[in-house]
């Protein structure tokens, strides 16, 4: 087992797999990783299983120091790593000798970059995940973002280091969208065709207060729909929910699981990992898809993860 020094979090960093399940009934949201796909990717270059839990960073990475040295693997957005000073590719394993230091900077693409390392980031699971879930302080390392002086272990390695690198080509393919892909949401048929019509045909920014509760955005206001307050009920992660003033609010992985707005649309699920690049001030379109598209899209993705042509040897 090996440990990583925490030197400098970044501005929110925490420790994240691929969620928990199952609990929306008792009020616990999945939390995970924002985009579960670069997760993925950075875990099967190092060796690991898809959802070992790693180093989520969000718009400013932090130091951390390498007493035991480690194989790592950063994916996501790009934020201009180096190792002892001396520059660190994305989407590709690196070995880390003993002693030395992974400093991120600032964001140069999307919105979060993650640190995965062979063994996975050892933590307590809590409801069979080590994902942080930062509304309710459960999960992750100490149920928070990482603070300076922490100490993360890492799990024991099963393998040497192998050079592995994701093909530019599967890199294309799974790269962000701007324009999300949408199918009808459970109250769309409160909003009028024209209140149709100007949500899909404007563009919204995303907003400063948007976090990995939800994404708020700004744009030409959704006319409220005439039928007055609804009941609170379950929402899904990606609903689009409209309240009064009329901007559209994306729920996301660490939402509540219930809400008293009407939704308009639903991100579909080969989309998730696009609204987990999403920056605030990026702007973003709509665009309205059938079921059976929304459930190709995903096999198509999940294909594509699985090609023994994702990750040469």
């Amino acid at each position: 087992m090996g440990l990583i020094e925490v030197e400098s979090p970044g501005l929110l960093t925490t420790v994240q797999d691929l969620g928990r399940e199952g609990f929306g009934s008792m009020g616990v949201s999945a939390s995970g990783a924002a985009d579960a796909i670069a997760l993925r990717l950075g875990n099967l270059l190092v060796g690991n299983a898809e959802a070992a839990a790693a180093l989520e960073m969000t718009l400013l990475g932090g130091a951390f120091l390498f007493p035991e040295g480690g194989v790592i693997a950063l994916t996501g957005s790009d934020f201009g790593a180096t190792l002892d000073e001396k520059p660190v590719e994305f989407w590709r394993s690196t070995e880390v000798r003993k002693g030395q230091r992974l400093r991120l900077g600032p964001t140069k693409s999307g919105a979060r970059c993650y640190l995965c390392v062979q063994g996975g980031i050892a933590v307590v699971p809590f409801l069979g995940s080590a994902s942080t879930h930062l509304l309710s302080g459960l999960g992750g390392f100490e149920g928070r973002a990482l603070r300076k002086g922490d100490v993360l272990t890492v799990g024991a390695a099963e393998r040497s280091f192998q050079k592995r690198m994701v093909a530019a080509e599967a890199l294309q393919l799974l790269s962000p969208r701007k324009v999300l892909r949408v199918t009808l949401g459970v109250q769309a048929d409160w909003f009028s065709d024209s209140s149709q019509q100007l949500f899909y045909g404007s563009v919204y920014r995303v907003r400063e207060d948007s976090n990995r509760m939800g994404l708020r955005l700004d744009g030409p206001p959704v006319p409220p729909h005439a039928g007055g307050e609804m009941i609170t009920e379950g929402i899904s992660l990606g609903a689009v929910q409209v309240p009064e003033s009329g901007q559209p609010i994306i729920s996301f992985v660490e939402q509540q699981t219930t809400g008293g707005y009407p939704v308009i649309a639903n991100v579909i699920s080969a989309d998730f990992s696009s609204v987990g690049q999403l920056r605030p001030r990026d702007e973003v379109r709509f665009e309205r898809v059938e079921m059976d598209q929304a459930r190709a899209s995903l096999i198509e993705q999940e294909k594509r993860m699985a090609s023994e042509n994702l990750i040469p040897q």
